[in-house]
């Protein structure tokens, strides 16, 4: 009885989040013209006009500043508590993981927490997951068909590869994945991947967009990126020659991000962040996230239909990792600094 109770209790919460935003504002936060401010590693074209129907359906004022994830997770940690942020929404949990280290995150609400499966939020509820985002090897069709392509990851240092691979070292989900190389197989192994990629002259792209469409013009072959990024840019270009390839056997290039969000312990708006993070992981929040931006809801009471050909979250084998793990953002840096990974 306690678990039909529970479940009744998160279900009505979930009824009374798609209401409140569904009605005309009359509420206090609009009447004193509130503000929240969010720090946002999510592109504005991805993300901008979710942000601006939240305005429109709650009366909340929201000053978003944009930017990349790790910078702006590093300038929060310069900035402390004078941080102007009350929401950090981040492209990846490693940046997340990184403020709570530096124990400026605010604990969310259990209202919150009792949303998503416990493997994609923070284990001390100290962020959450909002949307879930698979490691893939995105590939040119008419280059190779998904038995001709490696069985992990590991195994791009084959001279085999040599000039066929694109990827992005700046962006925050490629420094999340190096991460969690780091934490699963150690220093020297994440080292001596990063070195043998590079010895196969991978070709470095502003970000994982121009990777996508590289390999469609065949100007490499395969690249690292998330899965949705086909799914993009098939949508502007539906003949494009590009398919996503999920490693199979759980391998360490198959993970599972989340891009999260957490409130700034600093933050004098708590309720309206919190409001935030509900409208977020509301079915309509995350039902934007799916057709939008094809990423995966992290919602565990709603329907949603997935883009084609993703598998679902319950049959997909990813690798054993605690996402709160993967903190360790500046040693991930110095790494890539390092290898050289990032001098182009």
């Amino acid at each position: 009885m306690r678990l039909n109770l529970r479940y009744f209790s998160i279900l009505l919460l979930i009824t009374l989040v798609l209401g409140i935003i569904a009605v005309p504002q009359t509420t206090s936060f609009a009447q004193e013209g509130a503000t929240l401010t969010i720090y946002s590693g999510r592109n504005e074209n991805l993300v901008g006009p979710l942000l601006e129907q939240f305005e429109a359906d709650t009366g909340i004022n929201v000053e978003v500043l944009y930017g990349d994830t790790a910078e702006l997770a590093l300038q929060i940690v310069e900035e402390g508590e004078n941080s102007p942020a009350d929401v950090f929404f981040a492209q990846d949990a490693g940046a997340l993981g990184l403020l709570a280290e530096n124990d400026l995150l605010a604990p969310l609400s259990t209202d919150i927490l009792d949303l998503v499966e416990p493997r994609f939020e923070a284990a001390d509820g100290l962020w959450v997951g909002v949307t879930g985002r698979a490691r893939v090897l995105v590939y040119n069709t008419d280059a190779y068909s998904p038995e001709e392509l490696p069985v992990s990851i590991l195994e791009l240092t084959d001279p085999k590869w040599k000039g066929q691979i694109g990827w992005a070292p700046t962006n925050a989900s490629f420094q999340s994945f190096v991460t969690a190389l780091r934490v699963s197989l150690g220093e020297d192994a994440a080292k001596a991947w990063l070195e043998g990629v590079i010895a196969n002259e991978a070709v470095v792209y502003p970000n994982n967009n121009a990777v996508v469409a590289a390999i469609d013009s065949g100007e490499v072959s395969v690249g690292l990126v998330n899965h949705y990024y086909a799914y993009g840019y098939l949508r502007e270009n539906p003949d494009a020659k590009v398919a996503n390839y999920f490693f199979p056997t759980g391998d360490i290039g198959s993970m599972i991000n989340v891009a999260g969000a957490a409130i700034l312990q600093s933050s004098p708006n708590k309720v309206l962040a919190q409001r935030f993070i509900l409208y977020l992981l509301s079915q309509r929040g995350q039902t934007y996230f799916v057709e939008q931006t094809f990423e995966y809801p992290l919602l565990r009471y709603g329907e949603f239909e997935l883009a084609e050909g993703l598998p679902s979250l319950d049959e997909y084998i990813t690798p054993e990792l605690d996402l709160s793990d993967l903190a360790s953002l500046q040693a991930t840096i110095e790494l890539l600094e390092e290898v050289g990974a990032l001098e182009n």
